[in-house]
């Protein structure tokens, strides 16, 4: 979440005047994330968060976006939902953007994470694989291997400015990943960013899950990738088995993998390891000092893909695939 669009207390108020949610006490910022300029609203009817969207969200998906969250909570994955208009639209326009308004989910996101955290990880993304399995939309990964030329071509050659040798590096890493992408694995809706800030927590307990603004179809086993990411590193970027374990042993509870998708999941780790790179390294480069935003190191997954390049075996994340 970010902020790119300031809106001033009347252009709020007129907006809100199109749904039924109280009226408005306070609003603020939310700094975290690059993607869209989001608020928190508190209304005498509760809290909500507004989101105005822009940059890589193209308006023509929100129907997707926003129908998932409602597909999702019914059928028991608990995750925020879109407030309908009064007129029953889910989008409106605030300052020059399409904006919906979202339910506010109680709880707070793990900064250190347990292995008992990556267990409910896991079970909470099998579910979620599981629950979406009749969501009637699709949408194509933009972000896929097919989508990462666009973000690496332009950055290339500047890339050393982050680390020398760095462009040399990723190159190599880019060709050789799109080479040898499986596509011949299952596939479903994926999260495709279910980093810890978009997962909540309360007492221990998963409480929802958020943020579901890269949601698409693709291979359901590189969304365990993201996780092996996003979850298992600890601060100093070294690789935590026990925390991989745990979370690969949650997703096989609900889902269990198919021998081909443990078998990829090196390469699958990989892959997901360079397009986060790849559109932090661009974020690095293009987004101007100054904003309400969090510009995030692009090394940090530099040093997750020179980690994976090592693994020969799922066994090396915890895999369990007897």
């Amino acid at each position: 979440m970010a902020v790119y669009t300031d809106i001033s207390e009347e252009e709020l108020g007129a907006f809100l005047r199109h749904y039924q949610v109280g009226d408005l006490l306070s609003y603020k910022g939310i700094a975290e994330g690059t993607e869209n300029s989001n608020y928190l609203l508190h209304t005498s009817e509760g809290a909500f968060i507004l989101t105005l969207y822009e940059r890589r969200v193209d308006a023509a998906d929100l129907p997707f976006f926003l129908g998932l969250m409602e597909h999702l909570a019914q059928r028991g994955v608990s995750c925020p939902l879109p407030v309908h208009r009064r007129d029953g639209a889910l989008v409106g326009t605030l300052a020059g953007r399409p904006a919906a308004l979202i339910t506010f989910l109680e709880g707070m996101w793990m900064r250190r994470p347990t292995p008992a955290h990556c267990n409910e990880v896991g079970k909470a993304l099998a579910g979620l694989h599981r629950a979406a399995a009749d969501f009637p939309l699709t949408r194509k990964n933009a972000l896929a291997p097919d989508g990462w030329a666009p973000l690496w071509e332009p950055s290339k050659p500047r890339a050393d400015e982050v680390e020398p040798g760095i462009a040399r590096e990723v190159e190599k890493d880019f060709t050789d990943i799109t080479r040898h992408w499986p596509t011949d694995l299952p596939e479903g809706i994926i999260h495709a960013d279910l980093f810890p800030d978009n997962v909540f927590f309360l007492g221990g307990e998963l409480s929802g899950l958020i943020d579901f603004y890269f949601a698409c179809n693709d291979l359901l086993a590189y969304d365990i990738a993201v996780c092996l990411n996003a979850w298992c590193f600890e601060k100093d970027l070294s690789f935590n088995l026990t925390k991989g374990a745990a979370l690969l042993a949650g997703y096989q509870s609900v889902r269990p993998l198919e021998p081909g998708e443990a078998e990829a999941l090196p390469l699958l780790a990989r892959g997901a390891a360079l397009r986060f790179l790849l559109t932090r390294l661009h974020d690095w480069l293009t987004i101007p000092d100054g904003l309400l935003v969090e510009k995030r190191d692009p090394m940090e997954f530099v040093r997750r893909l020179r980690f994976h390049r090592q693994i020969a075996s799922p066994t090396e994340y915890g895999a369990d695939i007897r």
